[in-house]
């Protein structure tokens, strides 16, 4: 199948899988696994940080983020369109007690900054303590202004805010701007990585900060079970994908313009917008479901709703995105 529905279906690759295998391990909980430790120590340097923590996932990095800023009865600033507000189930505050105030995201996906500074509220009792702002980068598949992120986060810091970045895709964010992990890490006094979606591993999150803030979220990852024990296999992958994965990124938001190019050409399918390896279409409602069912028997699975979302990744070549552009002509052509 072709898969266009997110980058989270990407496979390990053998060489991957290889890495994983021969992967020196030991008991991460007691500090034990010398690949843990290793890439820990690796990815703190290469994003500016003095520390980083491996985690399972995204949704678990951000929110033990979020609680080692923040206490209960304290707020955090957050897009409407964010992933840690709309996409993970609550957790801040099912979890953490931790109120979210949602502001609305801008065209660009930006948090507009009179909006942020709206949303923050007095040193009162009768309210929650606003304490951190959150962006995310990329977000829709747009790369954030650097100009932005200096101004929102040194405003957020004027104001007494921490701040706290889901770099679930800073990679793609990375390539697409020619910037290096550091440079869009050094704004943020936090970051959650994710490798298992463009970088291609099957598992695996990291969180990157100071080594008090890393110590504060090593606990509450065991209090929300994210300890781990022969977790060198995980590092080992997250640590190949570093070694190799991150340039081919470019092929992927090459590919993913391509795609957007041949489908604007498509009539009834516009597109809404194309950004690193994302592509987002509308398509007229009367195709929705016999669009969704004529892809799928060609072999290509495509999530088809109110504003659809097709993402490129490191499993899909040249040859699947002429096949999907070929099967979506096809089917309009008998219309």
């Amino acid at each position: 199948m072709i898969d266009l529905r997110s980058d989270t279906v990407t496979r390990p690759s053998p060489a991957m899988l290889e890495a994983m295998m021969s992967a020196q391990v030991g008991d991460d909980v007691w500090g034990d696994d010398p690949t843990v430790n290793a890439f820990q120590k690796n990815l703190a340097a290469i994003t500016g940080k003095q520390a980083a923590l491996l985690f399972p996932s995204g949704t678990q990095s951000n929110l033990v983020g979020l609680m080692a800023h923040c206490e209960r009865g304290d707020e955090y600033i957050v897009g409407q369109s964010a992933h840690t507000y709309r996409y993970e189930g609550g957790g801040a505050a099912v979890l953490g007690s931790i109120q979210p105030q949602p502001i609305e995201n801008a065209s660009d996906g930006s948090l507009p900054l009179e909006k942020i500074s709206a949303a923050i509220k007095a040193d009162d009792f009768h309210f929650a303590r606003t304490r951190l702002l959150t962006l995310e980068n990329t977000i829709g598949g747009k790369v954030l202004p650097e100009d932005y992120v200096r101004q929102a986060t040194e405003f957020a810091r004027s104001r007494g805010l921490s701040t706290h970045l889901d770099g679930a895709r800073l990679f793609n964010a990375a390539v697409a701007s020619q910037a290096s992990l550091e440079q869009l890490c050094t704004p943020f006094d936090s970051v959650s990585l994710c490798f298992s979606k463009g970088m291609g591993t099957p598992i695996g999150s990291a969180l990157v900060g100071s080594q008090a803030f890393i110590e504060r979220a090593r606990r509450w990852r065991k209090v929300v079970g994210g300890g781990m024990r022969q977790a060198g296999i995980i590092a080992a992958a997250c640590q190949y994908a570093l070694d190799h994965h991150m340039d081919d990124l470019a092929k992927d938001h090459q590919r993913a313009t391509r795609l957007a190019q041949g489908l604007a050409a498509l009539p009834g399918v516009e597109i809404t917008s194309q950004a690193t390896n994302m592509v987002f279409v509308s398509i007229p409602d009367e195709h929705v479901a016999p669009l969704s069912t004529w892809l799928k028997g060609h072999g290509i699975l495509i999530e088809l709703l109110y504003a659809t979302r097709l993402v490129v990744h490191r499993d899909i070549d040249d040859a699947d995105i002429d096949k999907v552009l070929e099967v979506m002509e096809a089917y309009f052509k008998q219309q």
